[in-house]
């Protein structure tokens, strides 16, 4: 029998002491793991360094990372746990998306590629040579 894949939403502040590499490293270690337990990996989006509100473990700065991803219920206990034993995520909150959820983030990605394509005919545009102009004798 198959498990339900929900869709989930997982937003971590990783310690923005550690070095770039060690962040991105971090990042597709958490991948990995979702992706090694059955679940499909749909967005991970790199909101980058940010000041925190408030001091979390005497820190003042963390890098937000934002992933969408599909799995079975089970994984997600799991995940937590290795989320909260890991030294260098500050913090983390991992949502089950509901439909008003999922109706959100599928409009969110429609109006992004629509976005991406104008520019892109902007950019076409102006790129594409002008017309030359001609001169009329008066």
């Amino acid at each position: 029998m198959a498990t339900q894949q929900n869709s989930y939403e997982l937003t971590y502040i990783v310690n923005s002491v550690i070095s770039d590499e060690q962040v991105k490293d971090l990042i597709s270690r958490v991948s990995a793991y979702i992706t090694e337990a059955g679940g499909e990996i749909t967005e991970v989006d790199e909101w980058g360094a940010r000041r925190l509100s408030y001091p979390i473990q005497k820190k003042r700065n963390g890098y937000y990372v934002n992933m969408y991803f599909r799995s079975s219920g089970a994984l997600i206990p799991r995940l937590e746990r290795a989320l909260e034993i890991d030294d260098n995520i500050l913090r983390y909150m991992s949502l089950r998306m509901d439909a008003k959820m999922i109706r959100h983030y599928e409009a969110s990605i429609s109006k992004r590629a629509e976005d991406e394509k104008a520019e892109k005919a902007a950019a076409a545009e102006a790129a594409a040579p002008a017309p030359p102009a001609t001169e009329t004798e008066d």
